[in-house]
């Protein structure tokens, strides 16, 4: 019975490390529609950002932006990758050095 529960255990954590690995991998989310999608829930129009940093950890992708205003946003986008198939949810934004909201920023 316990050695059971171990093995189930072991199996649902080597999948989720198995999906993790996929959907860093298959990240299909371009510089292009990252200043997309970020700009909508910014307020700026997409050529007014500039990617300064990005990574994707699993099915996030961490990016760092600057706006043509000197502003800098730090967003995470969820998604874009096999996993859900390149759908997206909207991206969460905070101000440099300010924790990331969880809805729509304003």
């Amino acid at each position: 019975m316990k050695l059971s529960k171990i093995i189930l255990a072991c199996s649902i954590a080597f999948t989720a490390a198995g999906c993790t690995t996929i959907a860093t991998k298959t990240n299909v989310l371009s510089d292009q529609r990252i200043k997309s999608e970020t700009a909508g829930v910014l307020g700026y129009a997409p050529n007014d950002l500039t990617i300064l940093d990005r990574r994707t950890e699993g099915v996030n992708t961490y990016v760092r932006l600057r706006a043509k205003d000197k502003k800098e946003f730090n967003c995470t986008i969820n998604g874009g990758n096999l996993l859900s198939m390149g759908v997206t949810n909207p991206p969460m934004c905070g101000n440099k050095g300010r924790p990331i909201r969880t809805g729509p920023f304003q």
